[in-house]
């Protein structure tokens, strides 16, 4: 009877309130239970595209269009008035990552203070103070900002970092960490130069601050975390990764990113043995890989990665490396080799011999090599062809330069220049925008109810599973 009534009141307080939902997030992740269902769904929204964008090149009725063929960016950009409708760009994540909420539904916080001096007590106004709150919020810049972190950007779920229309840019110590989370889209930042930090206490909720120790110095850490978008970022210049995810991390898209400038670009996966990110399942378009990048783009522990019309503008090492057995489906990438004669190969199985990979699934398909540029592709995936509608074929890497043309952060002062209504500065001294509407926030005791129904499910399911 217990456990009947805790699944009803966290159901409730899962659709009601925001920290219900959060502690539906204290599980591992689940991964989409039919992969190459996502990914024929992706490559039917980029032929939409597409032909949307041919058909209106050649009517005589329309003399210009916003279409690009990509379409993440035609899914908002085509809103003549989208700087004062950020939140439509919730429903335009693909792949894997394209049940990322981000702040949608939630009010708007302007951040109105760069600066980062207390990590347990944050002031109002800050980046800090916002994505540490428990409730969805969409965070908007009403102009050009550097936010020097003194330490991890420790998020809550249910967030949006929405740089459009300013030139936004985060560095510092830890940079940003996503950890045992969900639903978090990142639009339109620079990150860069993020060095370790740690060693000090950093708040992660209002009712929390905890010591961290040292971290890597990734630009982005996701740890444990779910449902995760990461589009039209620059990442550069980091300690350790530009974007890591371990730990049982799934449900997460990487696109229309610039990196540049960096050894260890992306790692997917714990390690060879962690087995809950065997649920891993990874989305990498329309990003430009760009100069001096030596590895890691991305280097893959277990898990599902998909890797689509990418532009890799030459590598020191390699462009795709893996151990663990991961799935590797790479389709419609122009890969471009260095002149170096040993970094010819786009692929790497790291410290794993011939008798162990020779049965992992990596395949390339439509992928363009240039420069001497090969593939190895190993298992069930070199063989096996499928007969696929024209819908769902990936597109020609023919058109990657169309595709991946606005990659990286959109250009500030140019067409894609628009604050909206975030340039009449902030709705009060909190940060938070006027007008908008304040998320009901559930009572302590339901938090306490439900935290107790949570560890109450979570040990008979710990039980059931031995």
């Amino acid at each position: 009877m217990f456990r009947s009534t805790c699944i009803v009141l966290i159901s409730l307080l899962s659709s009601f309130f925001p920290l219900g939902r959060a502690m539906l997030n204290l599980t591992f992740p689940t991964p989409h239970p039919n992969p190459e269902e996502v990914v024929q769904e992706l490559h039917r929204r980029v032929n939409a595209s597409m032909s949307r964008r041919q058909m209106l090149q050649i009517s005589e009725k329309v003399e210009s269009s916003c279409f690009t063929g990509n379409p993440v960016d035609d899914c908002w950009k085509c809103d003549p008035d989208w700087a004062n409708n950020r939140q439509r760009l919730a429903d335009c994540a693909i792949g894997f990552g394209q049940y990322a909420m981000g702040g949608k539904n939630g009010e708007y916080y302007i951040v109105t203070d760069s600066s980062d001096d207390d990590a347990v007590t944050p002031k109002p106004g800050t980046l800090r103070y916002a994505v540490i709150q428990p409730q969805p919020l969409w965070i908007v810049f009403p102009g050009n900002m550097h936010i020097k972190l003194s330490q991890e950007l420790i998020f809550n779920s249910y967030k949006t970092l929405d740089g459009r229309g300013a030139n936004v840019h985060i560095t510092g110590g830890g940079c940003i960490t996503l950890q045992y989370i969900s639903n978090v889209i990142i639009h339109n930042i620079h990150i860069h130069h993020c060095v370790q930090s740690g060693e000090a206490n950093v708040r992660s909720s209002p009712t929390h601050f905890g010591w961290r120790t040292e971290s890597d110095g990734d630009g982005i850490s996701i740890f444990g975390s779910k449902d995760i978008w990461i589009d039209h970022c620059s990442l550069s210049h980091c300690k350790d990764g530009l974007i890591d995810a371990v730990m049982g991390s799934t449900g997460i898209t990487i696109s229309n990113n610039y990196f540049s400038h960096h050894n260890e670009v992306m790692l997917l996966g714990h390690s060879d043995d962690y087995s809950p990110d065997t649920g891993m399942q990874v989305t990498i378009a329309f990003n430009h890989f760009g100069e001096k990048l030596v590895q890691r783009m991305p280097r893959c522990r277990r898990g599902y990665i998909h890797v689509v019309n990418n532009d890799y503008t030459k590598w020191e090492m390699y462009a795709i490396g893996g151990s663990g057995s991961p799935t590797i489906n790479s389709q419609g990438n122009r890969y471009s080799a260095p002149s170096n004669p040993n970094a010819k190969e786009v692929t790497k199985r790291v410290d794993t011999g011939e008798g162990q990979w020779k049965g992992w699934n990596w395949r390339s398909e439509g992928d363009i090599m240039v420069n001497g540029a090969f593939f190895v592709a190993s298992g069930a995936g070199v063989e096996v062809k499928y007969e696929k509608a024209f819908s769902v074929e990936p597109k020609s890497a023919d058109l990657i330069v169309q595709l991946t043309w606005h990659a990286g952060v959109l250009g500030v002062g140019g067409r894609d220049n628009n604050l909206g209504m975030w340039s009449r500065g902030p709705g009060d001294e909190t940060g938070f925008g006027a007008g908008s509407s304040k998320q009901p926030m559930p009572s302590s005791t339901s938090a306490l109810i439900a935290l107790s129904c949570f560890l109450f499910l979570y040990s008979s399911s710990i039980t059931f599973m031995l």
